[in-house]
């Protein structure tokens, strides 16, 4: 297939989007009664074998292999997976970027609405220490990066300009999460309204992203570090996982401040001379 025929890797987001959803859909319509589940499959597709989440990376691996090959599938890997691309830089913007803005957002929260602060998690040190570990392996970044910033936003970034990639990329893994809005304890909405508000935040949250994986020489590991550390940073004050009209708001004002003062940064720069 030629180079220039997949610059939009738009086979790639009917793909994800249509097998996660096909192993999704089940799950939403029998928990509104619309349909009955025999009782194996509706326990596959509620447990942790439900290869829907998994459906981004999957398809990012196999794409990449029928385009480029077993060769440049190990080349891929070998690259994204480098951990001397991020640098000191790279891991300090794909750790503390997404703690900073997510966690903060928290305590701002907090702050405001002058509620004490879920501290469970961290009433218990061993689940704090080691729940990135966990996250990393099972609640979004293996599954999904490998997919996102591994296969599609390079191809995005070659048609598009930095902003505009983050822009398509931020809907199409926005609109991936549709179906869990109607799966009880799924996700962390659980109404179209604010479903519709979460665009927003991951649209942004997919353009600091893009700037991070950029300025670490297009490192997928920057990609799950940071996806990482963000639902770390989510979940280790909200262990529920279910987000507010509030809390969304002040992830967005963040995002938006922490986004303009990266391109403020890249501005001057380019304007120093050498």
């Amino acid at each position: 297939m030629k180079a220039e025929n997949r610059d939009f890797p738009l086979l790639f987001f009917l793909l994800t989007l249509g097998f996660s959803w096909l192993f999704w859909t089940p799950l939403a319509l029998q928990a509104h009664g619309w349909i009955s589940l025999p009782e194996p499959l509706a326990d596959f597709l509620a447990g942790a074998f439900n290869p829907a989440p998994w459906m981004p990376s999957l398809m990012g691996i196999l794409l990449t292999l029928i385009y480029e090959g077993w060769r440049g599938l190990a080349a891929w890997l070998k690259d994204g997976l480098n951990p001397r691309r991020l640098g000191r830089a790279g891991w300090l913007m794909a750790i503390f970027l997404p703690l900073g803005i997510f966690l903060g957002a928290h305590l701002i929260e907090a702050l405001i609405r002058q509620h004490p602060l879920d501290l469970s998690v961290l009433s218990n040190p061993p689940l704090a220490l080691f729940a990135p570990l966990i996250i990393l392996f099972t609640s979004g970044p293996l599954q999904e990066e490998f997919g996102w910033r591994g296969f599609a936003l390079p191809r995005l970034l070659r048609r598009f300009n930095a902003l505009t990639a983050s822009v398509w990329l931020g809907f199409f893994w926005w609109l991936w999460h549709l179906p869990l809005v109607f799966i009880p304890g799924k996700f962390m909405v659980s109404t179209l309204p604010l479903f519709l508000l979460l665009l927003v935040e991951i649209v942004l949250t997919a353009v600091l992203m893009t700037w991070v994986y950029r300025r670490t020489q297009q490192s997928i590991l920057a990609a799950l570090v940071f996806h990482t550390v963000m639902n770390y940073s989510i979940w280790v004050l909200l262990p529920s996982m279910q987000v507010s009209v509030g809390l969304i708001l002040i992830t967005c004002a963040l995002l938006a401040l922490a986004v303009a003062g990266l391109v403020l940064r890249e501005e001057r720069q380019q304007s120093q001379p050498a």
